[in-house]
């Protein structure tokens, strides 16, 4: 069946990409990456102002969802401007504490649905790194029928070796952390394994739309770049070369997107039937296909589109003071991470 945004959902969009033009999101990925996470902290605030982490967060706890299709507005946004942090990880940790319940919903939804509170996460089947753990307020992790947290950044958290001081990370605006956490479980019981299996579709699904934005301001970027770059008296995006190379680039994009907004709606039905709060707002068979498809597709297109941009630029593609160098960075951290290409694939083949 056919499926467009609403007025309302477009102009959500366009309102979080004034926001996030008037941020100077380079400065603030610069910042981050040198361990400053003032700049980041502000600018999550003013998107949970704005609701974005709210979506994944039931109204009982001061949110206004689940929403899949607008969160999926929100990340597409965020992923065109390179917003800093754990974004997928912490909507999956609102819908894996909703999940759960108890105290320890109740004392952290209401400040992720807000922007005040920086969640990360790992779950079971997922690896076993956290995301700018350094930067969040708590680690959840999940393991069975037992919901633990690492209370901040401390000794209990492990950075991942690498040489020097790098990550492992390719993107040096996204360090990664092996969370060990102490103590007991602050929640356990049946609830505990669907919370996390919805929280496993949710991640890959942000981080997809993440990935299609990536990818998008990478094209965008490069057809301003070879407009304006001449060779033999010309600009180079008049040769015919460049110009199929930037088609098949837009039609990956274009062929990820509606499988991001068909995820969506997928996720956004198991909401709505019947006993879904039960069950967690998602994780069903289907839903876990359908964001697998979107999440490899939207990953394999953006990854493409930073490969297309290097190669245009040329070698002003590498520099760092270039603020492109971001995002060609990025691409290929958000398609692996929450399950590689070959994972995803696997996962829409087993239905």
């Amino acid at each position: 069946m056919p499926f467009l945004l609403t007025d309302e959902q477009r102009e959500f969009g366009r309102s979080l990409d004034a926001l996030l033009t008037a941020a100077d999101t380079p400065a603030v990925l610069r910042a981050w990456a040198a361990g400053d996470h003032g700049p980041g902290r502000a600018l999550w605030g003013r998107l949970g102002d704005a609701g974005v982490f709210a979506l994944a967060v039931p109204e009982a706890y001061g949110g206004v969802g689940p929403l899949p299709v607008e969160a999926a507005v929100a990340c597409v946004e965020l992923g065109r401007h390179a917003v800093p942090g754990p974004v997928a990880e912490t909507l999956a940790a609102g819908v894996l504490l909703a999940g759960a319940g108890g105290p320890v919903a109740e004392e952290w939804l209401p400040g992720i649905a807000s922007g005040a509170a920086v969640v990360s996460l790992t779950l079971e089947g997922h690896g076993p790194y956290a995301p700018d753990a350094d930067a969040a307020d708590a680690v959840f992790t999940v393991t069975g029928d037992e919901l633990r947290l690492v209370p901040g950044p401390g000794d209990e958290l492990r950075l991942v070796p690498g040489p020097g001081e790098l990550s492992a990370s390719a993107d040096p605006a996204r360090r990664l952390f092996r969370p060990e956490p102490g103590g007991g479980p602050v929640a356990k019981g049946p609830a505990i394994r669907p919370a996390a299996r919805a929280a496993g579709d949710w991640a890959p699904f942000a981080t997809a739309a993440l990935a299609l934005g990536c990818g998008e301001e990478l094209l965008r970027a490069t057809v301003a770049y070879v407009k304006q770059r001449t060779q033999f008296g010309v600009p180079v995006g008049s040769f015919q070369a460049v110009k199929h190379r930037l088609a098949d680039t837009l039609l990956g994009l274009e062929f990820a997107r509606p499988l991001l907004y068909g995820a969506a709606v997928e996720l956004a039905s198991e909401v709505s039937r019947p006993g879904a709060e039960a069950e967690s707002a998602g994780g069903s068979p289907g839903s876990g296909a359908a964001v697998a498809a979107a999440k490899v597709t939207a990953g394999e297109a953006g990854y493409a589109a930073a490969r297309t941009a290097l190669q245009l630029h040329g070698a002003v593609g590498y520099t760092e003071e270039l603020d492109l160098a971001w995002w060609l960075r990025r691409a290929r951290p958000l398609r692996d991470a929450w399950g590689t290409p070959s994972a995803c694939r696997a996962r829409v083949l087993a239905g």
